[in-house]
């Protein structure tokens, strides 16, 4: 017996299920936004206070967010990959494809000091807490002057025990777009004599990149074994996109 797709229905299936991404994806922004105002203005006290008591919500903040991806959107995620930590202190040096992993890798690695543009610490309520947490914050058209405020910061909290992340390309890059590694990792992998973990994701097939939709799945994220301090700058720029760019295009596919 031959059964016919009726294409009136399997177009009105289409539309249901894009409608319903666009609903969940609704309801998962205005979460976020309501998350941030809210959480923000009642825990403004703890801005006087130790930096402790900021990372402490900051914690608690990330797990609802990424709870409400699970439940809302239906948007998980793995980690691969842990035994190739080291014990040491280490720098991570992550893809980066949405604003998933800003979030997640807080959660991965303890109390890391995250590289950002300086620009972020100017937002309302955001921005005041992410300067009492504690960043590497990079004035990107300070030349060298801001490169050596970066390293100088970066050396501070690397010293206090916190792992350091950057991203090598310093802005979210879509799948199957391309970017330079900036020189800045190097800058910093020499600085610190450090190892540096490269960190595989694909969060941009289900959360795009500027987009508002969020989609069901599974993000997979893949901790690659440690590149050692020493390298000549070529050596290990090379080595360093190639263990995170082929690992990320296997895990898009």
């Amino acid at each position: 017996m031959v059964y016919l797709l009726n294409p009136q229905s399997c177009f009105s299936r289409e539309l249901f299920r894009t409608n319903m991404i666009f609903l969940r994806s609704l309801i998962f922004n205005i979460l976020l936004i309501l998350s941030i105002v809210l959480i923000g203005l009642l825990s403004l006290p703890l801005l006087l206070g130790p930096r402790a008591g900021v990372a402490f919500i900051r914690d608690v903040w990330i797990k609802f967010i990424i709870g409400a991806l699970d439940v809302v959107v239906g948007l998980r995620h793995e980690v691969n990959g842990l035994e190739n930590l080291p014990k040491q202190n280490v720098i991570i040096a992550a893809k980066h494809q949405s604003a998933w992993e800003t979030l997640a890798l807080h959660l991965i690695f303890k109390d890391p000091a995250i590289i950002l543009k300086k620009e972020l610490l100017r937002l309302p309520i955001l921005g005041w807490f992410i300067s009492k947490v504690g960043m590497v914050p990079i004035n990107r058209a300070g030349g060298g002057g801001a490169l050596k405020s970066m390293i100088e910061t970066a050396e501070r909290w690397s010293d206090a025990g916190r792992p350091i992340i950057i991203f090598p390309q310093g802005t979210r890059v879509g799948v199957g777009e391309n970017m330079r590694y900036h020189p800045g990792v190097f800058a910093i992998y020499k600085a610190l004599d450090l190892p540096v973990v490269p960190v595989a994701l694909n969060s941009g097939v289900f959360w795009p990149k500027q987009s508002f939709t969020k989609n069901a799945g599974t993000i997979q994220l893949e901790i690659i074994e440690a590149i050692p301090p020493g390298l000549e700058r070529k050596e290990f720029m090379d080595l360093l996109e190639i263990k995170i760019e082929k690992t990320s295009k296997n895990l898009a596919q």
